[in-house]
Order: structure tokens, then sequence, then C-alpha cells
């Protein structure tokens, strides 16, 4: 038999079959969209904390008491490490530094804010020095960041971003109007659009202020300062930057050369790598959940092709006695198998993706359905129907001539 007469006969045999073959497909559908729908979402998450959430730029790493922390061990460690303070932050802002192009600061918490009658209880207000702004290219819907001047007179200025602009003020214009940030008067000089999440934190809801004010009014003793440098050279002047200032950091601490840094360093390759650890796991853990469901349609597609073989002995003995050979008889059962699950995927990645881009339209979470995903979401559930279709085609194929065509 040639491959179109193959085709033929198994798309009979399928058409023949409503009912046996919806069953059949039902598992596979299951599956497909439950794989499709979880590697769309965990794709798109991936795009959506590389575009918005990692948005260090590759020459700025910080310098932070904690650091990135990845085991219980680790934060213990961390906690015993000295608040990075401001004589440390003058000292690497004096130009002592060769290989920094910019050191900024900042430290900051959650304060109640509030305009009136409205009053937004849990906001970050970040107290930053003037350079920050400058450092980290941020945009402006309106007004401006604050000036040198400003943060050496300790002046009572405020940035705002846009939740907080839409909760305050709504529909009005907060340049040069007062909100109250834990009871002290703050005059708005600016205002910033809409950004997103960044680093794990919601920018629009943080309010900006003079380091100088923070550092008076608001810093705990035991609070630290978050160092923000820029290297010198761009991105491939980075490690000489990191290596310089991680001497300086250690020799002002008097640390030894055997004990580890008393000191965390974050780079925007150290935060991808975290999160594709973290996603790593997570998509693993989901597809071992998720392949249960497409395991479960591969027993059910050698099942229902086994009945199918049962039920079709004389059928298959008639054939042979024609002259049909065990091969052909296997390539039948095999294509039917291989067709019910390569419809069942397209079916399921159709599924699957609508309902990942539904997610997306309702709850604003990322997720995304590229080619790739589609092709193999067909191609594995095709390759699942061919393994499953192996042991029918075996027994179909292996049949004695005479007792299948005695067959009842």
């Amino acid at each position: 038999m040639n491959l179109a007469e193959l085709f033929r006969v198994a798309l009979r045999a399928i058409r023949a079959h409503k009912m046996r073959s919806f069953l059949t497909l039902l598992g596979i559908i299951i599956g497909v969209s439950t794989i499709v729908g979880v590697v769309g979402v965990i794709s798109g998450l991936n795009t959506y904390v590389k575009e918005k959430v990692i948005v260090l730029a590759p020459d700025v790493y910080l310098v932070q008491k904690f650091g990135i922390i990845r085991s219980r061990q680790e934060f213990i460690q961390a906690i015993k490490r000295p608040r990075i303070s401001w004589q440390e932050y003058e000292r690497l802002s004096s130009g002592i530094l060769k290989h920094a192009a910019q050191v900024s600061a900042g430290a900051g918490n959650a304060f109640a804010v509030s305009n009136g009658d409205k009053r937004l209880p849990n906001i970050i207000m970040v107290g930053v020095t003037p350079n920050f702004a400058d450092m980290f290219n941020l945009e402006f819907e309106a007004g401006r960041f604050f000036s040198e001047q400003e943060n050496n007179a300790s002046q009572l200025v405020a940035i705002i971003g846009s939740d907080t602009r839409e909760e305050l003020f709504p529909g009005q214009d907060p340049l040069g109007r007062t909100i109250l940030i834990a009871g002290m008067p703050f005059r708005v000089i600016g205002t910033m659009p809409k950004q997103g999440r960044s680093i794990g934190f919601n920018q629009d809801g943080r309010v900006y202020v003079p380091i100088q004010v923070y550092r008076k009014n608001f810093m705990g003793p035991n609070e630290s300062l978050e160092l923000q440098i820029k290297a010198a050279g761009g991105v491939e002047g980075i490690d000489e930057s990191i290596d310089e200032v991680r001497a300086l950091f250690r020799a002002m601490r008097h640390t030894s050369y055997q004990a580890t840094d008393p000191f965390g360093i974050i780079t925007q390759e150290s935060l991808q790598e975290l999160w594709k650890a973290i996603s790593r796991v997570a998509f693993i853990l989901l597809m071992l959940v998720s392949s249960v469901s497409l395991g479960v349609g591969g027993i059910v597609i050698m099942n229902i092709m086994l009945v199918s073989v049962v039920e079709r002995t004389q059928e298959i003995g008639v054939r042979l006695a024609l002259g049909a050979k065990k091969r052909d008889i296997r390539r039948q059962f095999l294509l039917e198998a291989a067709l019910l699950s390569a419809f069942g995927g397209v079916i399921g990645v159709l599924v699957g993706g609508l309902g990942a881009l539904a997610v997306k339209g309702i709850t604003g979470f990322p997720a995304e359905v590229t080619p790739g995903i589609i092709l193999a979401g067909v191609t594995l559930s095709t390759l699942v129907g061919l393994a499953a279709g192996f042991l029918p085609a075996y027994r179909a194929s292996n049949l004695l001539v005479i007792d299948a065509i005695r067959a009842e």
C-alpha cells in the first residue's frame, strides 16, 4: 500500500467511529492545551521580566547589605553584616574610584501618603541623591527631579509615580500641590509616567524625595543605604569597576582575605541568572504536572486502539489473506494513532493558546504563544500518538490469518 492509500484507509476508519475518535482526542486535547497554556504563560513572563522587571542597566550595579539571597544560611550571614553608611557613600563618591563614572545612594521604606481626605497607607518613599535620575534615565510626565541645591538644603519636595498621582489627585494637576508623607508636608515638583514593576517593586506607587530629607527625618539608626554605581567605560568596564569597589569596601571594613564579602553586589546578569533558576524549576514542575495529562491521553489512545484491533480482527484477517503485508497493517494503525493525536494536538494548541491569551486579557498577567510553542505542541502530540499506537499496531500485524478470518 502506498502512503496515499494508507491515509484514505486511516481516515475512513477514524470517521467510521466518531465517538471513539472523540474520546481518543479528548485526552490529547487536555494534555496539549495544558502544556501550551503553561509554556505560553512562562514564556510571556520571561519576556516581561527581561523587559520590564529587570531594568537595571548592564553597566550599572548595586551594592547592598543583603544582595541576592538564595538560602537561609545566606540570609543569616547577611543579617550579621554592617549597614552601608553615609560615610562609606561619601568615600566612594569622592572621586577615589577610577573605574566608576557615577555613584548614587538611596534608601526607602513604606509610609502613609495623603492629600486631603485621600490617603494611601503603604507607599514606598525613596530618598535618593540628585544624580539618581540621570543614572537610571528616569522619565517625567511633568515637572522635574530635585536639584543638588534642593537636596543640600533638605527642601521638602517630592516626585510621585503615576498610581500615586491618580489616587491622590484624580483629574487634577499635582504640580505645586502639597502631599503629607508621615504627616510632613512635601511640595510635588514632578510626576512620572506609568512604568510597571521593576526588580519586584511597583514603580508607579513610589515617591522620590531628597536623600538628605530622608536621612534627617525618616531613616532608622540601623537602616542601610543602597549604592548605585555606573561603571566607567560602559559594559566592558563593569568587571573592573566591581573589583575596584569590592577591594575598597573590604579595605574600609578591614576584611581578612579569606573571609567572604561583608556586602552584596547585584548586577543585571546576576538578576537574570536568579530569574532563570527560579523559572527553570517552576517550568520543570509545571511541565511534570502537565505531562500527566498528556500521558493519560496516550494511554487512552493505546487502549482504544487495542479495542479497535479486537473489533476489526476479521477485517485485518481478510486484508492479510488478500495479500496485505504485515508492515501495511502496522503502518495503518500507527497512522491512525498519529492522525488522531496530531488533530487533537491542533485543537489542544488552539485551546491552550486562547486560554493563555484570555489570562493575559483578563488579569494582565503576561503570556505569549509563539510559533515555536505551536509547533512543539503539535509535534509532541503526534509523537505521543505514535508511541501509543505501537503496541496495537504490532498486535494487529501479528494476527494469524486463519484465526483472524474466523473471529466473530
